[in-house]
């Protein structure tokens, strides 16, 4: 099996192409239908790296900023009440959307393993499911279903969840590339 950088592989497709535009989405799509395989050449060797590098941990870092700023925009819409639509903005996003998500990438770390349609409505319709659950258990305890208790605890659970999914697909990472490396 022959092994090329991206860049031999786009300007072997290059030849005889009006653009490079053209000859790197003929690699997208040979990539995309598995004609050929992209393998990153120097991946992270440990957790910190992977989530140093936004070319693995985006993701992360972009689920984390959605759980920062439904809070802050709860506290700023307390404040300034003419930031109230960007409260409803975040906190949809924030209720709808982020527990079912960061459930979805902890129990499916492998990108392939779902098409990013159905990591959608898995997410939406987790979601759906997760925020009664955690209202049903903060019932029973002393600080009941208020905006705080709430805001709290899902924090928590999304963040749990978000570093769990990141340390499971961290362990794909990891394992593709010492299968790469054994195969050397």
């Amino acid at each position: 099996m022959e092994k090329e950088t991206l860049e031999e592989l786009v300007n072997k497709k290059l030849t005889g192409k009006k653009s490079l535009y053209s000859a790197i989405r003929e690699v997208y799509k040979d990539e995309s239908a598995g004609k050929i395989k992209l393998i990153d050449p120097s991946p992270p060797t440990s957790f910190a790296e992977y989530m140093r590098r936004l070319d693995y941990s985006l993701w992360f870092w972009s689920a984390l900023t959605l759980i920062v700023l439904a809070p802050a925009s709860i506290t700023l819409s307390n404040i300034a009440p003419s930031t109230l639509p960007l409260r409803y903005v975040f906190g949809s996003i924030y209720i709808l959307f982020i527990p079912g998500y960061v459930l979805v990438e902890a129990l499916y770390p492998e990108e392939k393993s779902l098409t990013p349609l159905e990591r959608l409505a898995l997410s939406i319709g987790l979601s759906l499911a997760i925020i009664p659950l955690i209202g049903l258990l903060l019932n029973y305890t002393p600080w009941g279903i208020r905006l705080e208790p709430i805001v709290t605890s899902t924090i928590i659970y999304a963040v749990a969840m978000l570093f769990i999914a990141a340390y499971r697909k961290y362990t794909i990472v990891k394992m593709v590339a010492e299968t790469i490396k054994s195969t050397k």
